[in-house]
């Protein structure tokens, strides 16, 4: 009489455990690249009374184009000679390139972040009409076909030829 082999079962051994999600990303040098720009340009738009004095739409003709490092003088809001110097030079119409290269991080931090959220709104709401109605579906579907039809600066040059130059023009051209 020959006895049954009866499988032998082992209890499963404890799996490594996988690096979180965080240090997947930090170990790749892309993501750790781009999110330290990211952060640096956060700060310096949240900083940026901080890290210049100068008001960023303060023309000076008499201060155009000079190179990076040339001291430009202003007058401040009492008439008091104000010495400074432009560290990325001026433009055309005498303005302090790096002060509004610093402001400007603000504007477009906060049209990205306005952007992202709205269409992170939109797209949730119309993707869960979408999915609960089907025949939403092909409409949906139709009318975003003729929309990726329209170059996008085409569409964001319409927009704001129709409404005027604003940011919340730029927002929604983007």
């Amino acid at each position: 009489m020959s006895a049954l082999a009866t499988p032998v079962i082992e209890a499963p051994a404890v799996a490594a455990t996988k690096p979180g999600v965080l240090r997947r990303l930090l170990k790749n040098t892309s993501v750790l690249i781009g999110g330290v720009l990211v952060l640096a340009i956060m700060l310096m738009g949240l900083l940026a009374p901080v890290l210049t004095s100068a008001d960023p739409a303060a023309i000076n003709p008499s201060n155009r184009n000079k190179l990076p490092g040339y001291e430009t003088t202003t007058r401040d809001d009492e008439g008091n000679k104000v010495t400074s110097k432009a560290v990325m030079g001026t433009d055309s119409l005498g303005r302090d390139i790096y002060t509004r290269v610093v402001y400007g991080a603000r504007v477009s931090l906060v049209v990205g972040l306005t952007v992202a959220a709205i269409s992170v709104a939109i797209g949730l709401f119309i993707g869960l009409l979408a999915g609960y109605f089907r025949w939403l579906d092909s409409v949906v579907m139709r009318v975003m076909d003729g929309l990726m039809a329209i170059p996008a600066i085409l569409l964001a040059i319409a927009l704001v030829s129709l409404s005027g130059a604003s940011l919340l023009t730029v927002i929604l051209a983007v």
